[in-house]
């Protein structure tokens, strides 16, 4: 894979390719640790280090072989190790690499580290076993990203979606793209050189359908970007109400566990509280809030006071309302409040006498769905669920997985101007712009998606995505 970029050296003073070393499991105990090299030297210091309890002493590449790690000056066993070579290029680097898998405990994996560096491999930086991945055309910038996706994904579905990027499905589709906008050009820089020789007007047309049918395109993938964030990052949900409507019970029942203190006494709730409930593959932080009302009470102030800056900053409210007991004005003053907020009403305590109309609340919310339940009886749970799903995901995104979903910023704004620029030389043709206008925007798509899977990237852009990662991936 050609790649013109900022080159980002990987070159000791000597001139050569460096080693690298990294722990590339967690800190703490565990039954295994990984103490991971990549480049020139790793076989070599492996060698030195590895002493076999049983077979030969040469290393099969791509297989596990049984013995200790030796420190060298004094001769002693550090830990009883399992070692596998995995020889370039069939390695996740493109480069030599070792892997020794020893006990997971922090003072061994550090002793082992500690021995591999002595030898002349130096430590990892954050993602720079994937960043060698990259540069070594392993996998293009989308995949690397994907790889911190898969990591820090909450849910299945998050996990989805960061597959779906690492396979190469978003690469595949650009490069797709970028195989036709090529042959377009081609043909236009072809007229510019020679412009004695006329485009024939069926070619112009070929050519305005193919944009608009890539525009389009466009535009899907970037709609996608508000879904696939959901699923990447998952959404804030306030749980609000008046008091005593029930909300603490909600939160306990949704989380399956006595979470929220519930009694009887208006103004319990005095803080927010937070917990994490994943809704059908959605990671949804909910905040179960103080009742709002008026009081005179200073702590009871504070908490309503916290509850409206939650309400600001959530993406998703849970409305609670008290269906066994008549509309008041505080409920009216909370319908004020939230008028213009994405939310579901949740008409609670189902197991009460109804109280309150749904068609008056049908009138007023039209957009919102309305949930019955029973926090106290557990009843209506999946129902809630459900409406908070189908508010966030207007239709199933996972049903295909051929189905692209963006879920980065960086793509979306990517393949946006990429979709500009298509627009503006469709409005070209349509206005009898010169041909240079016309390669000239076509030109710049070009290099847009070739920034976007990593053809063209700064090193200030690569910095920025491979900071993020953990050392040892």
């Amino acid at each position: 894979m050609n790649r013109n970029i900022s080159t980002i050296s990987k070159r000791g003073a000597a001139g050569e390719e460096e080693t690298i070393a990294a722990i590339s499991t967690p800190v703490g105990e565990s039954g295994i640790g990984i103490v991971r090299m990549s480049g020139p030297k790793a076989e070599s210091i492996v060698r030195k280090l590895f002493k076999p309890r049983k077979g030969p002493t040469e290393l099969t590449s791509h297989h596990f072989h049984y013995g200790e790690i030796i420190n060298p000056q004094t001769g002693n066993p550090v830990d009883e190790v399992l070692v596998v070579l995995m020889k370039a290029p069939r390695t996740y680097t493109r480069e030599d690499i070792v892997e020794i898998h020893c006990h997971g405990g922090y003072l061994i994996l550090q002793k082992i580290l500690e021995l591999v560096l002595s030898e002349g491999t130096r430590i990892a930086q954050p993602g720079e076993f994937t960043k060698r991945a990259f540069l070594n055309g392993r996998i293009d910038l989308t995949q690397a990203e994907a790889v911190i996706d898969l990591i820090r994904s909450r849910t299945m579905a998050g996990l989805e979606v960061a597959n779906q990027q690492l396979r190469g499905t978003l690469f595949r589709e650009m490069m797709s793209l970028k195989e036709k906008l090529v042959n377009h050009l081609v043909l236009i820089e072809a007229h510019i050189d020679f412009p004695e020789e006329e485009i024939e007007s069926v070619s112009l047309r070929r050519l305005q359908d193919d944009l608009t049918g890539m525009v389009e395109k466009l535009k899907e993938w970037v709609a996608s970007y508000e879904e696939g964030k959901i699923f990447r990052e998952g959404i804030s949900c306030a749980i609000i109400g008046k008091t005593n409507v029930g909300k603490s019970s909600l939160l306990n029942v949704l989380i399956k566990e006595e979470r929220a203190i519930v009694t009887p006494v208006p103004g319990t709730t005095r803080d927010v509280i937070e917990e994490v409930l994943n809704v059908q593959g959605i990671p949804v932080r909910l905040m179960d809030t103080a009742g709002l009302r008026k009081t005179l009470d200073s702590v009871e102030q504070e908490g309503v006071k916290k509850t409206k800056e939650r309400m600001d900053e959530a993406d998703l409210l849970l409305l609670v309302i008290d269906g066994s007991r008549e509309l008041d004005e505080d409920d009216r003053e909370i319908f004020e409040k939230t008028e213009r907020r994405k939310k579901v009403l949740v008409l609670n305590k189902k197991d009460l006498p109804v109280r309150v109309s749904e068609e008056s609340l049908k009138t007023k919310f039209q957009n919102d769905p309305i949930v019955h339940l029973s926090a106290l009886k557990n009843k209506g749970i999946d129902d809630l669920k459900e409406a908070i799903y189908t508010s966030l995901i207007h239709k199933d995104v996972r049903k295909s997985p051929d189905h692209l979903i963006v879920a980065n910023i960086r793509h979306k704004n990517g393949l946006a101007q990429a979709k500009n620029n298509l627009s503006n030389a469709i409005k070209g043709l349509g206005e009898g712009s010169s041909p240079e206008f016309i390669a000239f925007e076509i030109r710049s798509c070009l290099e847009g998606l070739g920034e976007l899977v990593g053809e063209t990237t700064s090193e200030d852009v690569l910095n920025r995505i491979f900071d993020q990662f953990c050392i040892g991936k």
